[in-house]
């Protein structure tokens, strides 16, 4: 039997055995889709990657491992009659909640809205077994079976431990007296910090919408003629609209998760991973220039992305496991120092015309955080559109302030082009 613990990313991912974190994709497809080929699909997919084989089983209070089960029940199908062109957003709502405890089942559900002629794909799994990445690779792989019921996807092993990553040049005994002291450190912190019961008791929502081609080729080349990245822009944009609505509340920063297979090229493309290090940027106060803080921020996260430490900071953060309870208690109830959370998932690499059916769109993934900050923005870019999702809680920024968020946010990112 093949097992290994949680990183203490996914840990944090996992949250507990009651709070189900789960993220959606959804994809709207058309023309004809023969049900017995997609469950011939899903079944090759979980061939293929052994985390949607695997349940999470508790091996004592504090640590959950990953068990690989060779005989494990096939993931679930679905199916729903399509009624709206918007049933994928209100499932997806609903797919947020669902939990994936039994033993015998997988860490992976596929809903199908079937239509006459339109359907919608929402993968949905638990954000501890994929990041952005992993779940584009199976919306990928489905569609790729679906219009080739013939072919077959080559299968690869669990990792067993973050050792796997560790070049031999790593210093084990000096990172460890490292690890010791950030130990001690945050020990202290966590000791300082007053607990506290708030928890957001709002409603969870999500918000979609899509920039036109025409919008999305000037945003495009107009980043490019000012020698910034539209990631840049979108940091910035985001920044200078909460300040805008929010002004002094503001806290001038976004937290962006970065690939981390950009680091670590043993962990494939196409494999299952769902640890993503983040980077933290800020807006200068008193500067409302959008490019010339877009081009701060552009600099600002060259700088961070070359002395990122992937490897050691996988390595450094399985020494933290014993602070785990701590931090997702702290995310829970701390407003934290971030406006929100930006992933911006760029040109996403799925063809749009099969054989057999067209792929119309791509909606970005949804998640649901249960933290008190759950502000989270992701968009996507696909047939020359981009696509984003907004979710936060009622509690905590109301959904009628996030829409004014949004509105300035892309003026911010249209006017000067």
């Amino acid at each position: 039997m093949i097992e290994r613990k949680l990183m203490m990313v996914e840990r944090i991912m996992y949250v507990d055995t009651e709070t189900p974190l789960n993220c959606v994709f959804a994809a709207k497809i058309n023309g004809e889709i023969a049900e017995r080929h997609l469950r011939r699909a899903l079944a090759k997919i979980q061939r293929k990657h052994p985390l949607l084989r695997s349940v999470i089983q508790m091996a004592d209070a504090q640590q959950p491992h990953f068990v690989v089960q060779e005989d494990m029940e096939s993931i679930p199908l679905v199916i729903f009659s399509r009624q709206t062109d918007m049933d994928w957003l209100a499932e997806s709502e609903r797919e947020w909640y669902r939990p994936f405890k039994a033993d015998s089942k997988p860490l992976a559900q596929l809903v199908w809205i079937k239509g006459d002629s339109n359907s919608e794909l929402l993968w949905v799994l638990p954000h501890c077994v994929c990041d952005g990445t992993s779940i584009v690779t199976l919306m990928r792989e489905l569609l790729y079976l679906l219009d080739n019921p013939d072919k077959e996807l080559e299968p690869y092993q669990l990792f067993e431990s973050v050792n796997d990553f560790l070049p031999q040049s790593f210093e084990l005994r000096k990172k460890s007296r490292k690890a010791k002291f950030y130990l001690l450190l945050a020990r202290f912190f966590f000791f300082l910090q007053r607990k506290s019961r708030k928890r957001n008791q709002g409603k969870n929502y999500a918000m979609h919408w899509k920039l036109d081609a025409e919008t999305t080729a000037a945003i495009t080349q107009g980043c490019k003629a000012q020698g910034i990245t539209v990631h840049a822009l979108l940091c910035t944009a985001f920044m200078q609209a909460f300040r805008e609505v929010q002004g002094k509340a503001a806290k001038n920063k976004v937290i962006s998760p970065v690939d981390i297979r950009h680091f670590i090229p043993e962990i494939k493309q196409d494999h299952m991973f769902a640890f993503a290090p983040t980077v933290e940027l800020s807006l200068k106060k008193g500067n409302d220039n959008i490019m010339g803080n877009a081009k701060d921020i552009k600099r600002a996260l060259t700088q961070k992305i070359e002395k990122m430490e992937a490897r050691e900071l996988l390595w450094m953060g399985e020494q933290m496991h014993p602070l785990v309870e701590r931090m997702i208690s702290m995310l829970k109830s701390s407003p934290g120092g971030h406006d929100l959370t930006l992933s911006n998932m760029g040109k996403l690499q799925i063809p749009n015309e099969y054989n057999n059916f067209t792929l119309e769109t791509i909606y970005s993934p949804t998640v649901a955080f249960p933290w008190l900050n759950s502000n989270t923005l992701v968009t996507t870019t696909f047939n020359q559109q981009m696509d984003f999702t907004f979710m936060s809680n009622e509690d905590f920024l109301p959904k009628e302030e996030a829409i004014k968020i949004k509105d300035t946010a892309i003026a911010f990112m249209t006017l000067p082009l």
